[in-house]
């Protein structure tokens, strides 16, 4: 039986009189590549944070690893959160004044990290994502789909298990979204699991599985 690493019970949320989300259940299995597709609106992004624990749910159990985040302390969440998780968004979301190298060394330089070992894991990142030349530039001197990818080097530096990507591709061309795409598809391959937002039915398609968000709530599942 394949192992359970994200799991929401009878999950709401809301914000003010009205719920964003409605009695969610939800898995992500270790190696799972689910897409969360939806109109604007539907809740997609509110999920997504709920499950990557930057956000509390206001009824309802999200599990990780098979314990509530209800009966885990503050700092074994971040930890999880560090450790565990990559985040990748529409918006590259990455600082401006630094190269992209040390954009890229951010999470190993907050773990305090060995910088010969820093320097070690970045080119090994950016050697699998062909973007050695780009790490002495900055982030306004690349294009959006190299922006991308370094954002990808910078989510997956510190291996994590599952990467959380909102939208990763709204930004790019077609071009651009297939290699995107390709290296996410790839990090699957190599156990990764993901879960990936995208109103993009050709990004859709790379995953194995497909949750339709509809006024907060899983209308439908599709496996492949």
């Amino acid at each position: 039986m394949s192992e359970i690493i994200l799991e929401t019970q009878n999950v709401f949320k809301r914000y003010t009189k009205d719920y964003v989300l409605k009695e969610i259940n939800f898995q992500l299995l270790k190696g799972e590549f689910i897409s969360i597709m939806g109109p604007s609106g539907s809740g997609k992004t509110t999920f997504l944070n709920c499950i990557s624990t930057l956000d509390e749910v206001s009824k309802g159990k999200v599990l990780i690893n098979g314990k509530s985040l209800g009966q885990q302390s503050t700092a074994s969440i971040a930890q999880f959160r560090y450790e565990s998780l990559g985040f990748v968004f529409q918006n590259a979301n990455l600082l401006e004044p630094l190269t992209n190298f040390d954009n890229i060394a951010t999470p190993l330089v907050l773990a305090k990290e060995d910088t010969k070992l820093i320097k070690e894991k970045v080119y090994k990142i950016a050697q699998q994502l062909n973007i050695e030349e780009l790490l002495e530039k900055y982030p306004g001197q690349c294009s959006g789909g190299q922006q991308q990818r370094v954002a990808i080097a910078r989510a997956i530096v510190n291996n994590p298990s599952v990467i959380i990507a909102d939208e990763p591709t709204g930004n790019l061309d077609s071009e651009n979204t297939r290699t995107i795409m390709k290296i996410l598809t790839d990090l699957n391959k190599d156990g990764i699991s993901i879960i990936l937002v995208t109103h993009d039915n050709l990004v859709a398609s790379f995953s194995s599985k497909l949750c339709y968000l509809k006024d907060g709530e899983i209308s439908q599942t599709i496996e492949r």
